[in-house]
């Protein structure tokens, strides 16, 4: 915590000597500086300085090389999630505090119930009779229609404009009328439902469909012969894995500014470097488990040139009967071939697509039973990156692939366990906000990398050089 590393600065002649050779009777300093100081890194122009000039230091002393492993982890968010009555009150607090005197008197002129909504809280209710619940959320709902109706065509300052905006985010994602002009919660959740008006950027998310969680992910890339994190992301909960890669990998993909980076070590400083030193002219090999198995990041890698070690998911079919890997489909051809020797061509259906259906030939072929149950016979989906997703599978069904995945691709779960072992400022976020927890998670990797430092012995030789002394 930041009390305790204030207490350590002023006893600890350790901490004197990791912050520049101080001597040991220097003056300590108020816990609070340390907030300061990462606000003011968050809200600045390059927030991840810090992470920045730890990679430059790996990049210097050739432990960088042309890996990169990709995996996320969640991070629970500093608030508490609302409900949909909490949801809709808070934002009604946000608008009229937003509002000023003036406008704010309109506004509450046109409140029906009887609530200031001054303080924060859920609103007096018996929640166990249903029907006391379905009142409140209707007149709520009609005190925020009536609000934004007062709004509607205002100009209207960024705050207020902000605040209702939200107001009709969550009066639109969690309601819906009925034919009486009632509102009621609806049954269904929003894909994309604003969870806190306290943070309004937090989201539902889930790591696996057992493992659900509020708030945001956190993604790294490393180096898996180092363990050096290379880059750091942090997204909403219910952002996918893969959206997140091509931006991890923005300094590495060729044509990006990599090959060039005057930061990475020359090729005749090898024998100093070892075997870590990075070859700016190999492929990048990039691993990471299915959820990085979409086909347009496969597309986007291929693109790349890029050695694709990640995963991609194999097809299934329902009650066991023969997957879409059993079928021999030919784009160019623009033919599918079933496991009976059946062709049938590949059409386009209405909404984008492609599909292959078999129809009447199902009706007397010997494999029905073990292909499809359907009146119309088997149907085979080709999707605009069926080509991406067939090399993928035909490369990792090869031993050596496989046994260079799962000898590489399991050191970031090491990596992400460093990250997260404290509860606070790891695994939980301790400010609130999409861009203040990325700040805050590039500074904890920017730590995790400078204690990796110190397991590998980085020493700094003269001006920007580093380099490897085995402890």
């Amino acid at each position: 915590s930041d009390r305790e590393a204030v207490d350590r600065f002023t006893f600890d002649a350790r901490w004197k000597y990791a912050a520049g050779g101080l001597a040991f009777d220097y003056p300590g300093f108020v816990h609070t500086v340390l907030v300061d100081m990462r606000a003011r890194l968050a809200a600045s122009d390059r927030p991840d300085r810090i992470f920045e000039a730890t990679l430059e230091a790996a990049k210097a002393a050739g432990l960088v090389g042309r890996k990169r492993v990709l995996d996320s982890t969640p991070l629970y968010d500093a608030v508490a999630t609302m409900d949909t009555v909490t949801l809709i009150r808070s934002g009604i607090r946000g608008v009229l505090k937003a509002a000023g005197a003036d406008l704010g008197a309109q506004l509450r002129a046109v409140i029906v119930r009887d609530d200031d909504y001054a303080a924060a809280g859920k609103p007096v209710c018996d929640y166990d009779d249903a029907a006391a619940r379905k009142v409140l959320v209707d007149a709520l709902a009609k005190d925020g229609t009536a609000v934004l109706g007062v709004l509607d065509g205002r100009e209207l300052g960024p705050v207020l404009a902000q605040a209702g905006a939200l107001l009709a985010t969550v009066l639109g994602q969690d309601l819906e009328i009925g034919v009486d002009g009632v509102f009621a919660i609806a049954r269904r959740v929003a894909p994309d439902r604003v969870i806190s008006t306290v943070d309004p950027q937090a989201r539902h998310g889930h790591k696996t469909s057992a493992h659900r969680f509020d708030g945001y992910k956190g993604h790294i890339a490393i180096d898996p012969d180092a363990e050096v994190i290379t880059a750091t992301a942090v997204t909403a909960g219910n952002t996918g894995d893969a959206a997140c890669a091509v931006g991890l990998l923005a300094a590495d993909i060729p044509d990006q500014g990599s090959t060039d980076d005057p930061s990475n070590t020359d090729p005749g400083d090898d024998a100093e470097q070892g075997d870590n030193s990075q070859d700016p002219e190999a492929p990048l090999a990039v691993y990471g488990d299915a959820a990085y198995g979409a086909g347009s990041l496969l597309a986007d890698l291929e693109a790349a040139g890029v050695q694709i070690m990640t995963k991609v998911q194999p097809p299934v079919a329902p009650a066991g009967r023969f997957a879409k890997d059993r079928f021999v489909v030919d784009t160019e051809a623009g033919t599918v071939t079933c496991p009976a020797g059946v062709v049938a061509a590949i059409g386009a259906i209405k909404g984008g697509g492609q599909i292959a259906a078999f129809g009447t030939a199902c009706a007397g072929c010997p494999l029905a039973s073990a292909c499809t149950n359907a009146k119309d016979g088997r149907r085979i989906r080709i999707g605009i990156y069926e080509a991406e997703l067939v090399r993928a599978r035909a490369a990792q069904a090869d031993p050596a692939w496989r046994a260079e995945y799962r000898a590489t691709r399991p050191k970031v779960e090491r990596k992400i366990g460093h990250l997260m072992r404290r509860r606070h400022g790891g695994r939980r976020a301790r400010v609130r906000g999409q861009a203040k927890v990325a700040a805050d998670f590039s500074l904890l990797a920017a730590a995790v990398n400078l204690a990796r430092f110190g397991v590998l012995g980085l020493t700094h030789v003269s001006g920007p050089r580093w380099a490897v002394t085995p402890i």
